[in-house]
C-alpha cells in the first residue's frame, strides 16, 4: 500500500477508506472561488457494492491499495456460480453469477479472464475487451437500405442484442466489444 494525496485519486484507483476497500469510479477536481480545492470522488465499495460520494482535500492522504491480479480460465457453469481455474497453479475457484454481473453473457468455454484479489478474496473480474459471437437472428437486408449509418438489431448466440450493419446476416461471426455490447467488425 502507498499513501497518496486526496487530489491524486484517479478513476480506477483502489483505496482504503472508512475501514473498507473502494474503487474510484469518477473524479472531479473542484477549485471553488473561496476555500481550498478538493477532489469530488464517486466510490464503489468492492466488498458489498455500495456507492459513496466523498470530498478529498489535497492535504488529506489515503492508502492506495494494489490488488493482486491473476489469469483464470473459464471452465463451466456451476449452477449459481461459474468455475474458473488458475492458469499457474491449476486450482479451481467458483465465483457467484451476480458478482460477474451483466458481462456473464460473454463468458465462453476456455476464455481467459483476469480476477482481482484483495487479501485472497476475489473482488473484481475483467473479461477480454472483445469476443467473437455468431448471429442467430437478424432482419434480412431491405433493398435500398445501404446507408452506412443504418444499423439493424441482431440477436447473438448468447442472447445479447447488438446493432449491426445491413450487410451482416444470420449465421455470421462478428467481433463484439464486451464493455458496451457494440459491433466492431466481421470476424475473420
Amino acid at each position: 500500500m502507498a499513501k497518496i494525496n486526496g487530489n491524486e485519486i484517479k478513476p480506477g484507483n483502489v483505496i482504503e477508506h472508512q475501514g473498507s476497500v473502494w474503487r474510484a469510479v469518477k473524479t472531479n477536481a473542484v477549485k471553488p472561488g473561496k476555500g481550498g480545492a478538493f477532489n469530488q470522488v464517486e466510490l464503489r465499495n468492492l466488498i458489498n457494492g455500495s456507492k459513496l460520494n466523498e470530498r478529498f482535500r489535497s492535504s488529506e492522504t489515503v492508502e492506495k491499495i494494489r490488488l493482486e491480479q491473476k489469469d483464470y480460465q473459464y471452465l463451466y457453469d456451476a449452477g449459481e456460480a461459474h468455475a474458473f481455474m488458475d492458469q499457474e497453479t491449476f486450482e479451481q475457484i467458483e465465483i457467484q453469477k451476480d458478482f460477474i454481473g451483466e458481462q456473464e453473457a460473454f463468458l465462453q468455454s476456455e476464455m481467459v479472464v483476469v480476477i482481482e484479489f484483495y487479501e485472497d478474496k476475489p473482488i473484481g473480474i475483467s473479461l477480454p475487451d472483445q469476443v467473437i459471437l455468431t448471429i442467430e437472428e437478424t432482419e434480412p437486408v431491405v433493398k435500398g437500405q445501404t446507408a452506412a449509418n443504418s444499423f439493424k438489431p441482431a440477436t447473438c448466440e448468447n442472447g445479447i442484442r447488438v446493432l449491426v450493419p445491413p450487410f451482416v446476416g444470420q449465421g455470421e461471426r462478428i467481433v463484439v466489444q464486451t464493455e458496451d455490447s457494440t459491433y466492431l467488425r466481421r470476424a475473420d
